[in-house]
């Protein structure tokens, strides 16, 4: 074997060798986990206005956090509930994560509630009967409310602004101030802390 041929060959054996190390390191460290890859869900999401001041329809909200689904129904109300739909309420993970270790509401956090109708009931009160018993059952979305904290932008309604993207399907894609006597009023009156309903959603202060 001439020198050439015995550097060559000693060459392939050594890049062998290593591939070999290569293939044994990444079995250790087990397969890559795609899941820990960032997604849209996972980043600092900040409310976005139009240049006439209008708040865009928040993006991936319903890859936010959970916070819970209060439901007044007309037939528990004399066909008269303000609110009769589920309110299924959304906030940013980052935001959520900074009240955990804060208690506190930070500049951007937006609420995010999506109301969905009940299905139609079977009895007087509204309420109908499936597999699991009965009661008041999600069926169709029918729009959202939005809260979104900022206190220069609603230095006037307690650092907290209000939305309405419809009420019904599809969403609006963005969506005019409400007036104070539309929604603020009521969270000033009876929310428990920071403008937010925090009594109905146990999740945060656990």
């Amino acid at each position: 074997m001439t020198k050439t041929s015995f550097a060559a060959f000693s060459l392939g054996c050594s890049l062998l060798v290593l591939a070999g190390c290569s293939k044994s390191e990444a079995t250790k460290a087990g397969p890559v986990d795609e899941t820990a890859v960032a997604s849209p869900a996972v980043e600092r999401y900040m409310p976005e206005y139009t240049a006439a001041g209008e708040l865009v329809l928040p993006k991936n909200f319903e890859r936010w956090v959970y916070m819970g689904s209060p439901l007044t129904p007309h037939g528990l109300n004399n066909g008269k509930a303000n609110f009769p739909e589920f309110h299924n309420v959304y906030i940013q993970p980052w935001a959520y994560d900074e009240y955990k270790k804060t208690g506190v509401f930070p500049e951007g956090t937006i609420m995010f509630k999506e109301l969905q109708l009940t299905v139609k009931g079977t009895y007087p009160d509204g309420s109908r009967d499936e597999a699991s018993g009965r009661g008041y059952f999600p069926g169709k979305l029918n729009g959202a409310d939005v809260s979104v904290k900022d206190s220069k932008r609603y230095a006037d309604t307690q650092n907290w602004g209000y939305y309405n993207f419809n009420h019904g399907e599809p969403k609006f894609e963005t969506a005019k101030l409400r007036p104070i006597g539309e929604c603020a009023q009521c969270h000033i009156d009876g929310a428990k802390k920071d403008m937010v309903w925090t009594q109905f959603y146990p999740r945060l202060d656990q």
